[in-house]
């Protein structure tokens, strides 16, 4: 009860118009003030959680994927998957969930994914006979594909905070994703049969230029998740390898990145990174507090007495995740339950890995969620469409990502498999 009254307060502060890092400094210093006086080690919190070798991983990640888009270099992308699948039953739709799940492994980030792909993607679907409620919802659901299929910034913060392989997370993250990429091409085939491709194929030259610039991209996921895999290097020193390979590509094979805009990537990862790094900071001392007010040893004790079992508690942990994602994102929602949920993970046996996996099905789920969810407002921005619309637009993605979820929770094994087939875990 404690947990849910403080993190009501916070969420009120938010709603207060506080940036997230000030709430999250506010609340713990007022609460720990009030219960003991004051915080002696404040410097050390702050210092101690953000000075991780592995948190340099974000920054990097987030610059790749920047490069890859202000270099264009993924504007190939749908072409050529369109090109492939152009006779198939919906077959512009199902390119635009492929190309989704490509540049998900690039881009690492649902609503960079949605935007990115969206802008090409969405008049090309309209134009070739796609409903507007099926162009809208594949490019949101498709979107969310970005912080599942690895690499993942937001599984890099979790591998931080529970200190568990982020080789380890990204394997077991690929089987999920591309199980959802798979649902979600079977939906669109089954309900858009109406969308057809143009009467002119394209001409063969034209067709194999696109997949060989197309190629260039899908080299990145394997350069970077092969070097992890195969101990070439670390999960921040692939970063910072797939960060100068994008760079390659982007300058010297496309010739489309300019200094400008390496310049404006390297700005807006700065920018982001800072706002993230503040919010670890916050949430270092949030994690204090949890820890002076035994609030972990609460919520296990609770466990505990409610008799609930694993997938009990993981259900109910699911459906908080979403109600959070509502209203936090998805960085805030990882640094603020992890600190109280880990001794209950332990206590129940759950494995970090799979829950992992689970609270990224739950983040992607909030990220589509009505009424004003960043990917929805992400489709509004490229559409001009009535919020309404879209909001509808995405029902069936979010039950779609829902089952994905249950079927998880029901076989662990469809998660931690591949994992285990490279040497990670038991």
């Amino acid at each position: 009860m404690s947990f849910l009254i403080l993190m009501a307060a916070l969420i009120g502060l938010l709603y207060l118009g506080l940036p997230m890092f000030v709430a999250l400094f506010l609340l713990p210093l007022g609460v720990l003030l009030w219960v003991e006086g004051g915080i002696p080690a404040l410097g050390e919190i702050v210092i101690g959680n953000l000075n991780g070798y592995l948190l340099v991983a974000i920054p990097l990640f987030m610059m790749m994927a920047h490069v890859m888009v202000r270099g264009r270099v993924v504007d190939d992308l749908y072409g050529a998957a369109f090109a492939l699948l152009r006779k198939v039953r919906g077959g512009v739709g199902i390119a635009t969930v492929l190309a989704c799940t490509v540049f998900a492994a690039i881009s690492g980030s649902s609503v960079a994914t949605a935007l990115t792909i969206g802008k090409i993607a969405i008049p090309q679907m309209l134009r070739y006979g796609m409903s507007r409620k099926g162009a809208f919802g594949v490019v949101a659901g498709g979107g969310t594909l970005g912080i599942l299929i690895p690499p993942s910034a937001p599984m890099v913060l979790y591998a931080f905070v529970t200190e568990t392989s982020v080789g380890a997370l990204f394997l077991a993250g690929l089987v999920p994703g591309l199980m959802m990429a798979l649902v979600f091409a079977l939906y669109v085939y089954l309900t858009e049969g109406r969308a057809v491709a143009p009467a002119d194929d394209p001409p063969p030259e034209r067709i194999g230029t696109l997949m060989r610039r197309a190629g260039w991209s899908m080299t990145l996921p394997i350069f970077v998740l092969g070097g992890i895999y195969m101990g070439v290097f670390t999960a921040t020193e692939a970063a910072g390898a797939g960060t100068l390979y994008a760079v390659l590509i982007a300058g010297a094979i496309y010739r489309t990145l300019t200094w400008r805009d390496l310049w404006d990537g390297v700005q807006d990862a700065t920018r982001t990174s800072a706002m993230l790094l503040m919010i670890i900071a916050g949430a270092a001392v949030y994690g204090y507090m949890l820890t002076k007010m035994h609030i972990p040893q609460e919520l296990a004790a609770l466990v505990t007495e409610m008799g609930l079992s694993r997938t009990g508690f993981l259900v109910a942990m699911m459906v908080l995740l979403f109600i959070l994602g509502l209203v936090l994102e998805s960085f805030s929602i990882i640094l603020l339950t992890m600190p109280a949920v880990l001794p209950s993970l332990a206590m129940l046996g759950i494995d970090k890995v799979w829950y992992g996996v689970l609270l990224t099905l739950s983040l992607e789920m909030a990220l589509i969620s009505p009424p004003v969810a960043m990917n929805l407002v992400v489709i509004k921005a490229i559409t001009g469409a009535p919020l309404a619309e879209v909001n509808r637009s995405i029902i069936p993605y979010m039950l779609m990502l829902a089952g994905g979820t249950a079927l998880l929770i029901a076989f662990p094994e469809i998660v931690l498999w591949l994992p285990r087939q490279a040497g990670y875990g038991g």
